[in-house]
C-alpha cells in the first residue's frame, strides 16, 4: 500500500510536536511513529485527514490477528489517538476519531526490584581500574542512591550539581523540573569522577573546558554518554556475576522507590523524588511492599 503525501507530512510533522513540544523520549517517539505510520499504510491512498472513526475501529479489528499484547494494542491506540489529537489542535480534522476508543485492561505486573544486597552486589563488581570504570560506578551509585531515569542521568550538566547540598535538578518527562537527593556515599563517588576520572576519559580527543551546559558524563569521545552506553555498563556487570535477574536502569528505579517506601517512606515524597504527576503510579510501590511483607510473614509465622 501507498502512503498519501499529505498523510506523510502530518506524520512528520506529529513527530517534531512529540519530541520538541511534547518533549517525548526517542524512545517513546519512535513507537507512537512507528505504530501511526503501520496505520497510515494500512488506509492507503485515503488521507487520514478523512478517516472516521468506523475507520478507525476497523483498524484496531485488522490487527487483532497479530495476536500483540494487550500492552501492545493499549500503546498502538495511544499512538493514534495521540496523532489525531494533534491534527484537532492543528485544525486539520473536526474531531477526534479516536477519542472514544477502549483500550484493553493491560495486566498488572509489579515491578520487578533488587535486595539491598543484590545492589551492592552488583555494584561491587563494578571494575574501577580504569577512567571509565570510575564513571560506570559513579553511575550506579547515581541511579540507585536517587531513583533517576536513566535518561535524566544522561542529561546531566554541572549547572545542574548543587553537592554542597546533596541536591541535583532534573529534567523529567515533559520537561518538568524537580529536585532530588544524593546520599553522601553517592556524592563521593560522583564527586571523584569528576575531579579524577573525567578528564582522562576522551581518548585522543580534546576536552572542552567545564561550563554549566557541559554534560556531566561523557564517552570516549568527550560528548554526552548515551542511554545505550550505560544500559550496556549494567548488563557486563551483571553477566560477570550470574545474577539471576534482568537488571535494566528502571530495575534499579524500582529497587529506590520499593526500599524508601519499605522504610516507611510517605508515598508523596517518593512520588516527588521519582518524578510521577500522579500518585497512582507509585501506588504500584505500595503493593510491592505489602508482597514482601507477605512473604515475610509466611516464612516467620509458625501458624502461617
Amino acid at each position: 500500500m501507498g502512503l498519501n503525501s499529505s498523510s506523510k507530512q502530518d506524520l512528520e510533522d506529529f513527530k517534531s510536536y512529540i519530541i520538541v513540544e511534547k518533549n517525548f523520549s526517542k524512545h517513546t517517539a519512535k513507537a507512537y511513529c512507528a505504530d501511526v505510520l503501520d496505520f497510515l499504510l494500512w488506509i492507503g491512498e485515503e488521507s487520514c485527514e478523512d478517516v472516521n472513526f468506523s475507520k478507525v475501529r476497523e483498524y484496531l479489528h485488522f490487527i487483532q490477528k497479530f495476536n500483540y499484547k494487550k500492552n501492545t494494542i493499549a500503546r498502538k491506540i495511544a499512538s493514534i489517538r495521540t496523532f489525531y489529537k494533534y491534527l484537532y489542535r492543528e485544525r486539520k480534522v473536526d474531531s477526534n476519531p479516536a477519542m472514544n476508543l477502549t483500550s484493553p485492561k493491560r495486566p498488572k505486573s509489579l515491578p520487578k526490584f533488587l535486595t539491598p544486597d543484590e545492589v551492592e552486589e552488583i555494584l561491587n563488581n563494578v571494575k574501577m581500574e580504569t577512567p571509565s570504570g570510575f564513571r560506570n560506578r559513579a553511575i550506579l551509585e547515581l541511579l540507585w542512591a536517587t531513583g533517576m531515569r536513566v535518561s535524566e542521568l544522561s542529561g546531566l550538566n554541572f549547572g545542574d550539581l548543587n553537592l554542597e547540598h546533596n541536591e541535583i535538578r532534573v529534567f523529567g518527562k515533559g520537561a518538568k523540573e524537580r529536585i532530588i537527593l544524593v546520599t553522601d556515599r553517592a556524592k563521593s563517588y560522583l564527586e571523584r569522577y569528576i575531579n579524577t576520572a573525567r578528564a582522562l576519559i576522551p581518548k585522543g580527543f580534546p576536552l572542552e573546558d567545564v561550563s554549566e551546559s557541559s554534560p556531566v558524563f561523557i564517552n570516549n569521545t568527550g560528548y554526552r554518554l548515551q542511554t545505550k552506553t550505560i544500559r550496556n555498563v549494567i548488563n557486563e556487570t551483571v553477566e560477570k556475576i550470574s545474577l539471576p535477574k534482568k537488571v535494566t536502569p528502571h530495575v534499579f528505579r524500582h529497587s529506590f522507590a520499593t526500599h524508601l517506601i519499605e522504610n516507611g517512606a510517605d508515598l508523596r515524597v517518593v512520588q516527588e523524588l521519582l518524578g510521577h504527576a500522579s500518585i497512582s503510579n507509585t501506588q504500584i510501590y505500595t503493593h510491592v511492599s505489602t508482597q514482601h511483607l507477605k512473604e515475610v510473614y509466611s516464612e516467620s509465622h509458625p501458624r502461617a
